[in-house]
């Protein structure tokens, strides 16, 4: 028996076998073989989205305003439904009305199936008007492609703007803050204000001499300058000439010469056609490109903003704070809530530490040359005059000004570059001035004392192959020829001289022994440079309240260079400002002072929000026995008759020091220097000043800049400069011809 059912059992194996391998012509039962082999199961594995961090970037890039970022994470239906423009427009109309300067937002909750989820946050609005706005999102996103993307939705932004609803906001806008001068003399408000003009074809010849001194006197112009611009342009001409307010203008209106053209018009206006206007600045208009930057800042985008100067840096104060109610209107413009609101602040008040007087007789010394002008407190660093020119009239910038058309254009396509401020941003060789660095390395090397002498002669003759000239060679003969005066003492070498003398004489074969002297002592190379780094050149003062240059201080690499830093050439690139700082500093007796122009920001009620503290950022590293030589040698570069600041300082009433420069400017005609402080503090009881003129592309320091520098101190102790007239002229008269400025007034064919 138990064998039969072995041989049952091996018979059913075999027909199984048979049925499986489709043996014998039977069909396969397992999968037998077949023409075409079956495929390998794969298993798909689709891995999971973080819904967290797309919504993360989403509102990361929300904070860039990256709006286009955020349009490519939205589903592809929504992208169907609304474009990106307009998506960016929803989402930037929106954050302008809040006036969101900034959110913040937390992730809450998060529901996740295969295909769709749900994210919760919570976005807050941090807005300069309305508050901070919070609310609770939530947000519906599908997996497209193995990414979550958003499905958008106007509610996302805030759910009251589901349905097309819009946010508006109700603005409450403060007037500007007043800008003043030291003693409370208005430089910039708001007032009724007059444009002054010329037409040509209507001058009463009677009247003329009137029309052309009545209008100098109110625009600063000399009226001989007038006349010239009247013959240059010809008749059927209209010539701008400047704006006043009522009161200034109250003996030209009374007048009313025939030609003369008056248009009134309401604008914040700039007094004496912009004291100091580099430093003070203007307003513009908001640009399209700063837009959005002001609109989140609470501003509706009207209003005037600070473009340049103090206007700008003080924008913060004089615009005031702004106030508005956010509200959220219907399709239809009904008001369906109100989000938050805020109530308008005053305006602040700017007083800056220019002195008003000393600004305007600063400007009119320099008004027919190119320069600058820096005047400062030795003892505290403020600035009481700063003038660059050309200068131009802030007035021009407002659209409501008839003459801006035309004023405006000429501005802004003018080669001289008005807007720059020559005082703080202009970068200039500094010539013989320079030699007061040098004078100073000499003495700390110990390697000069202040009797070393040295014999000053025509030629320099220590660089192999280079013969080079003091100031004195060919002086006289240049002078004669181009018909001016000439000390006889200054054709001829000053010959064996102290080093004081050498100072006091602006001996260049001297100094540039000094140079290739100090820079062949192995260990005295960078002396003279790492001195006037020291004298804060080279560096930005830390003025702060305008714009400045640094300008630029080269160790020399070879004794060419070296002996051309010596005397301020080369590679020196210095400002006025750094100048005035650190003449101030010699005269204090070593402090360097930060340059500050803002006295006090004053509210309306209220003790003042910044008042001015001077600031010492550091010290003059001279020895107390080497600064006492040093000033003794700047009074005699004023006070010797040998002094190259002497003859043009002669009956000056002040005892004051100080140095002459004459600049070689790489083109044209030599820069003229003159930096100098006076003494008398104690005889006058003003505190005693520094002052850095630079004339460019002019002649010697002796002939331009001293002179001006004299009319500073006359003006800082007497109110007015005693001495207008000098060699070239008298100061504030344009030396050249002028040329029609004007357009020809509009005709019927026209």
């Amino acid at each position: 028996m138990k064998s039969l059912r072995w041989i049952h059992f091996a018979l059913i194996l075999i027909f199984l076998s048979s049925c499986v391998s489709g043996g014998d012509g039977l069909p396969p039962i397992f999968g037998g073989p077949t023409s075409t082999p079956l495929p390998t199961a794969q298993a798909r594995i689709t891995p999971a989205p973080n819904e967290n961090e797309a919504i993360t970037k989403y509102l990361e890039a929300l904070q860039q305003d990256d709006f286009e970022t955020m349009y490519s994470m939205l589903t592809q239906a929504s992208r169907d439904v609304v474009t990106l423009e307009d998506f960016s427009k929803r989402w930037n109309d929106a954050l302008n009305a809040m006036s969101a300067a900034t959110f913040e937002f937390t992730i809450n909750s998060s529901q996740v199936g295969p295909r769709n989820a749900e994210v919760g946050y919570s976005i807050t609005y941090k807005t300069v008007l309305a508050g901070d706005i919070q609310r609770n999102i939530l947000v519906r996103m599908e997996n497209e492609d193995s990414q979550w993307k958003i499905v958008w939705d106007e509610a996302q932004i805030l759910p009251e703007l589901a349905g097309g609803n819009q946010l508006v906001m109700e603005y409450s806008i403060p007037a500007r803050g007043d800008i003043y001068d030291r003693e409370g003399q208005p430089i910039v408000t708001q007032s009724a204000a007059y444009a002054f003009g010329i037409q040509t074809d209507q001058i009463d010849p009677d009247m003329q001499g009137a029309l052309t001194t009545e209008l100098g006197l109110l625009c600063g112009f000399d009226p001989l300058f007038i006349q010239d611009q009247i013959d240059a342009s010809g008749p059927g001409w209209y010539l701008p000439m400047c704006e006043g307010t009522k009161a200034e203008a109250q003996r030209l209106l009374s007048i009313s010469p025939g030609g003369l053209v008056v248009a009134d018009y309401e604008s914040r206006y700039y007094f004496d056609t912009g004291l100091a206007p580099q430093a003070v600045g203007f307003t513009l208009s908001i640009s399209p490109e700063e837009l959005n930057q002001y609109r989140r800042l609470g501003y509706n985008g009207s209003e005037k903003v600070g473009g340049q100067g103090i206007e700008k840096w003080a924008e913060d104060y004089l615009a005031g704070q702004h106030g508005g109610i956010l509200r959220v209107v219907s399709p239809a413009g009904q008001i369906i809530s109100t989000l938050g609101q805020s109530n308008p602040q005053p305006a602040d008040s700017v007083y800056l530490t220019i002195d008003n007087n000393m600004q305007a007789y600063a400007q009119s010394a320099i008004e027919y040359f190119r320069g600058a002008v820096v005047v400062m407190e030795v003892d505290t660093g403020r600035i009481i005059a700063m003038a660059s020119s050309p200068d131009f009239d802030p007035n021009l910038f407002d659209p409501n000004n008839p003459n801006n058309a035309l004023g405006l254009g000429e501005l802004l396509n003018n080669q001289a570059n008005p807007l720059l401020n020559r005082a703080t941003q202009g970068q200039f060789p500094l010539g013989s001035v320079f030699k007061i660095i040098t004078f100073s390395a000499a003495l700390e090397s110990g390697l000069y004392l202040k009797d070393t002498t040295y014999d000053c002669q025509y030629e320099f003759t220590e660089l192999p192959d280079q013969i080079r000239y003091d100031w004195t060679y060919q002086h006289c003969q240049d002078r004669v020829a181009a018909g001016r005066f000439c000390n006889t003492s200054d054709s001829t070498p000053s010959g064996v001289l102290t080093l004081q003398e050498g100072l006091m004489r602006s001996c260049n074969p001297y100094f540039w022994h000094i140079g290739n002297d100090l820079f062949s002592n192995w260990d005295r190379g960078n002396d003279i440079a790492n001195m006037a780094r020291a004298f804060g050149l080279g560096a930005l003062t830390g003025i702060e309240q305008i714009p400045e240059g640094a300008g630029q201080i080269v160790d020399p690499a070879t004794n060419i260079d070296a002996v051309n830093l010596a005397i301020g050439q080369g590679e020196v690139q210095v400002t006025p400002l750094q100048v005035a700082r650190f003449m101030a500093a010699i005269a204090n007796g070593g402090t360097l002072y930060r340059p500050q122009i803002v006295e006090t920001i004053q509210p309306v009620n209220g003790d003042p929000l910044l008042t001015f503290k001077p600031e010492a950022q550091g010290t003059l590293p001279l020895r107390s026995e080497n600064l006492d030589i040093l000033r003794e040698a700047l009074i005699m570069v004023t006070e010797n008759s040998l002094g190259t600041a002497r003859f043009n300082l002669r009956g000056l009433q002040f005892r004051v020091a100080g140095k002459t420069g004459t600049a070689e400017s790489g083109s044209g005609r030599p820069h003229a220097w003159f930096a100098g402080y006076t003494l008398n503090e104690e005889n006058t009881g003003l505190p005693d000043i520094a002052i850095a003129v630079i004339v460019e592309n002019i002649g010697e320091g002796s002939d331009y800049a001293v002179p001006i520098f004299r009319a500073m101190v006359e003006t800082y102790y007497y109110g007015s400069p005693q001495r207008p007239f000098y060699d070239f002229g008298q100061i504030g008269y344009p030396p050249y011809t002028p040329t029609p400025f004007g357009i020809p007034a509009p005709t019927e064919e026209n």
